[in-house]
């Protein structure tokens, strides 16, 4: 997994249809001519994902207008619990974050495309954890990989990328 986000010698990323927070199916190809923040998380993450949620709310912020060429992207890797706290979870973030969920089966294979890792940890009390990436995906204008940011990367640092990306090819 890591040497294909890192170096690049597997693909990452590719076409995908999944439902919005607001029940609407909704495909990767909508989102051509913009970049793509993809996110794999679940709105129960006691911290990692309302962490890196924010930062990238607050990178956005920081681009002003020209967030409007970015297009962020949570998808739950929990879609049992989570679809039908999706469009509340997402609201508290970026207003352009869009929520996306579908059944097990084709989350799994975003995730298998992407690379994203997740299990389902078993608690004392009979509930579950997920253990994830959360790695944030950079995707490019035409749906290629362009690379990913780490866990807890700054809001500033995401900015900064996401302005590099943005001036290049316009």
């Amino acid at each position: 997994m890591m040497d294909d986000l890192m170096y690049g010698h597997g693909s990452v990323g590719g076409p995908f249809t999944l439902t919005d927070q607001n029940g609407t199916r909704r495909s990767d190809t909508e989102f051509r001519g913009r970049l793509m923040i993809v996110y794999f998380g679940y709105t129960s993450c006691p911290d990692v994902c309302p962490t890196d949620l924010m930062a990238i709310t607050q990178a956005l912020d920081r681009l002003g207008s020209a967030a409007d060429g970015v297009q962020p992207i949570f998808i739950t890797i929990d879609p049992e619990r989570d679809g039908s706290v999706l469009a509340d979870y997402v609201s508290a973030f970026h207003h352009n974050l869009i929520g996306l969920t579908g059944s097990p089966e084709e989350v799994q294979k975003v995730a298998d495309a992407y690379k994203a890792f997740y299990a389902k940890v078993p608690d004392e009390r009979g509930g579950y954890s997920i253990d994830h990436s959360g790695v944030i995906y950079l995707m490019g204008r035409n749906g290629e990989y362009l690379g990913f940011m780490p866990p807890q990367t700054s809001s500033d640092r995401l900015a900064d990328v996401l302005r590099k990306n943005l001036a290049h090819d316009e």
